[in-house]
């Protein structure tokens, strides 16, 4: 497995030959705004890619060609939208049904408001609640003290709510029924039960992964002008990092966690960065093209050294989770995507956009599950790196 890999890194070293420089030569910089270039929205679909749609959605090559190419519409469209919503802005999601983005607008809107959002293209819902309500209510949820029984909780633009997720076995708790009442409090809440708390995909020492911190084993997530990107609770700024092979990377440059759960890792010794997801053989590997955020409903795969490659959808932004060590981390994406141990600090990417690192979750890759990404354009900005792009 490991020759197969170098090769196909290998590969798609040539294929991108021309944007590759030794490490430490480029100076990092702030990236203020994704990094696609408008161009990038107009590459094809690798085979690897339509491949693994028809495997994970039941989507024919055309129907999944048919579906990227209306994702990435929506998310092209999605602040056209908003800015047209203004105040009125409810939330927007990709339909996967109707191929297209939905925006809602609040019922008050004036009339002039809903035909500038549906001029756009998009279509509209009508919503009580403005997308500034629901966060704000989630600010307010975010300041309470969350027993181990409340797994997480975010704004569902398409239930215009903010719902909060339950592990099912705690609902009857004191602690977690004390929460629920003052969330309730706080506004329009929901409450969802799942099976079990979420925890992070960090795991001890089992060999053939791309790097280990002490002995705790995660993935490389995206290449960055001087290293690259991972899950914060992979390791501690200063903490030497060693790759698959157990030669060593570099060090911990920068690392948050709780709250955040990002780092990032300087890269010497021989090593270099490439703009290269892993496809491990399910998929051929995917050149990263810039970090264009998908919408919520929108179509995403992760790449990790324990399950490798899977795919699923985008289920909400800006979700508030608790791990159940304990660990509150703010604004996560959370996916269908499964994940495991030691996927920790892997690639979330939709199409060829980078859209964040493996956090945690919860399940497995073999009874299913969901799992939470920490977006790549805050760390991005949070240290000042640039994305390296193909």
């Amino acid at each position: 497995m490991r020759r197969s890999r170098l090769r196909h890194l290998g590969l798609a070293g040539l294929l991108v030959l021309g944007s590759l420089t030794a490490v430490g030569t480029l100076p990092a910089s702030a990236a203020d705004a994704p990094s696609a270039s408008p161009s990038a929205n107009e590459q094809p679909a690798s085979a690897g890619l339509l491949e693994a749609m028809r495997h994970d959605f039941g989507l024919t090559r055309a129907e999944a060609e048919q579906r990227l190419a209306a994702e990435r519409d929506a998310t092209a469209l999605e602040p056209v939208a908003r800015r047209a919503a203004g105040k009125a802005f409810g939330g927007s999601w990709f339909d996967a049904d109707a191929g297209k983005l939905t925006v809602a607008v609040t019922s008050d809107a004036a009339p002039s408001t809903l035909r500038a959002v549906r001029a756009t293209g998009a279509q509209v819902r009508t919503v009580e609640h403005s997308a500034r309500q629901l966060d704000a209510v989630k600010a307010r949820v975010d300041r309470l003290d969350a027993p181990a029984g409340v797994s997480s909780w975010r704004v569902d633009q398409s239930a215009n709510t903010v719902v909060v997720d339950v592990v099912a076995s705690d609902r009857a708790d004191n602690d977690v029924q004390d929460f629920l009442k003052q969330a309730r409090e706080a506004g329009p809440v929901t409450v969802r039960s799942v099976p079990s708390a979420p925890r992070t995909f960090a795991a001890g020492t089992v060999g053939g992964d791309p790097y280990y911190t002490g002995n705790v084993r995660c993935s490389i997530g995206f290449s960055v002008h001087g290293g690259f990107v991972t899950a914060g609770h992979c390791g501690r700024a200063g903490a030497g990092v060693s790759g698959w092979d157990r030669s060593y990377i570099g060090t911990f440059q920068g690392s948050s966690f709780p709250d955040n759960d990002y780092a990032w890792v300087s890269v010497g010794s021989g090593w270099w960065t490439v703009p290269v997801v892993l496809g491990w053989g399910t998929v051929s590997d995917q050149l990263v093209r810039g970090s264009n955020v998908a919408p919520v409903g929108a179509s995403i795969c992760r790449s990790g050294s324990t399950t490798h490659w899977h795919c699923g959808t985008v289920l909400a932004h800006n979700e508030t989770v608790n791990y159940s060590d304990g660990s509150v981390v703010h604004q996560l994406t959370k996916t269908s995507v499964c994940a495991e141990p030691g996927d920790s600090g892997g690639s979330f990417i939709s199409g060829d956009q980078a859209q964040g690192v493996t956090s945690g979750g919860w399940g497995n890759c073999s009874g299913g599950g969901e799992t939470w990404f920490q977006p790549v354009n805050e760390i991005l900005n949070r240290y000042g790196l640039t994305l390296h792009t193909a």
